[in-house]
């Protein structure tokens, strides 16, 4: 193989392993923008989903919140913890994905929704009805170690 082709090999495999840095940023705990409740935001497959993980204001002895805005009266008695909130999250490159969900479980309700990466300690979630004009944005901070 030539110096050249060695050269564009290497250059297309950095540029690959760049992207999946990008891509996986996303990846661990994050404190909403209200700063009651710890998302962790994880791989399924090609998808990012964001489940919950607790929360800050949680004192040793307070009763588990519950699910009690949810939509099905089957699923109000369930903890909140540990409960998928967002998925479906298909990432469109420059630290940005679409095409998810987002429960709310203080409103009980589903929305659409986008996700940037705006630096490594912060991200913007978008939630809307129908197109993104009509929504709300929060921006989340990534809990440290």
């Amino acid at each position: 193989m030539s110096p050249l082709k060695h050269i564009a090999a290497l250059s297309c495999a950095l540029l690959s392993l760049n992207a999946l840095a990008e891509e996986s940023d996303v990846v661990g705990l994050w404190l909403s923008g209200d700063g009651d409740g710890w998302i962790e935001l994880r791989r399924d497959g090609d998808d990012v989903i964001g489940i919950v993980a607790g929360s800050p204001n949680k004192k040793e002895g307070d009763p588990p919140r519950l699910d009690g805005k949810n939509p099905d009266p089957a699923l109000r008695g369930r903890i909140l913890d540990g409960v998928t909130i967002m998925k479906g999250f298909k990432y469109d490159g420059d630290d940005y994905w679409s095409g998810g969900t987002i429960y709310d479980p203080n409103s009980g309700n589903t929305y659409k929704g986008t996700l940037k990466l705006l630096d490594r300690d912060k991200v913007k979630l978008r939630g809307f009805i129908g197109i993104s004009l009509f929504g709300r944005s929060d921006t989340w901070t990534r809990v440290k170690d």
